[in-house]
């Protein structure tokens, strides 16, 4: 009998090269943790977001079912040993984070072509060929050999793909398993990401109540709009603000400007609510 699909959301990274935490970052106007696990939970029984025992506290994460970590192991193979631990019967889809190209038809297409006979089911990169251990299905028979793995002083995913009896698959999209570990490579994506659609990529920035609806400090935002009113009524909509513009003050570049003034490609808006009392 095939073992039930659950899902896991890998989240419990330390995002220490990007120098922010990865699963808060917004990408057109979500968290890639709230895209991540809109992919999943569709596709699968029950769906989980992978977390360190630190971050259960965590606002974002707390709006997800939870697996806390693994003690004692280190890296995202805690994460996936975790989950089979609390449901050892099942089999799961991990996921990682930081995927900002993947689609649907990535996971459905790895999904349709699982092979329950086998430990996992999971990509070739399209860079390097190599397994792809952060976009697989692991069977329930990968649990004994992952702590095997583990119990030999190793924690690397891939390796552990590399020495199991593994079906590896084409990826139908090369580019959906790109991930993102710095800064730099978060810019280049967006940039990628706005050309494809032929808007232009912004930086939005938010303080106090905004920030709150909102659920980011900041985020990326692929955009038509032409000017900072155009931009926030696009915004209210999607984040469903309760301040209007007219209580607003808006700044472009880290100077004051008018609410006409006309957006560029690269351009960091901020949306500045009254202070309290004021």
């Amino acid at each position: 009998m095939t073992a039930p699909l659950y899902g896991l959301v890998l989240a419990g990274g330390h995002s220490r090269r990007m120098g922010r935490d990865k699963a808060s970052i917004a990408i057109d106007g979500r968290t890639q943790l709230e895209r991540a696990f809109g992919l999943i939970e569709h596709l699968v029984a029950r769906a989980f977001v992978s977390v360190r025992d630190d971050q259960t506290p965590d606002p974002l994460r707390a709006r997800y079912p939870r697996i806390t970590d693994a003690p004692g192991i280190e890296g995202p193979i805690a994460g996936i040993r975790a989950a089979q631990q609390a449901h050892p019967a099942a089999a799961w889809l991990v996921l990682a984070v930081d995927l900002p190209l993947l689609d649907a038809p990535t996971l459905q297409n790895l999904i349709a072509r699982r092979d329950p006979a086998r430990i996992a089911t999971a990509y070739r990169s399209s860079h390097d060929g190599l397994p792809e251990p952060l976009c697989a299905i692991y069977e329930p028979a990968a649990a004994q050999a992952i702590d095997a793995f583990v119990a030999g002083g190793r924690n690397c995913p891939r390796k552990f793909l590399l020495q199991a009896d593994v079906l590896l698959l084409d990826q139908p999209n090369p580019r959906s398993l790109d991930n993102v570990n710095t800064p730099e490579e978060l810019a280049a994506m967006t940039v990628t990401s706005g050309a494809a659609t032929g808007s232009r990529q912004l930086r939005v920035q938010y303080f106090a109540l905004l920030r709150e609806q909102a659920g980011a400090r900041e985020e990326m935002v692929a955009t038509r709009a032409a000017t900072p009113r155009e931009l926030f009524a696009e915004l209210a909509a999607r984040h469903r603000f309760t301040l209007g513009s007219e209580h607003l003050k808006v700044a472009v570049n880290s100077e004051f400007a008018e609410w006409s003034r006309p957006l560029a490609a690269g351009d960091t808006v901020v949306f500045i609510p009254p202070v309290a009392g004021g």
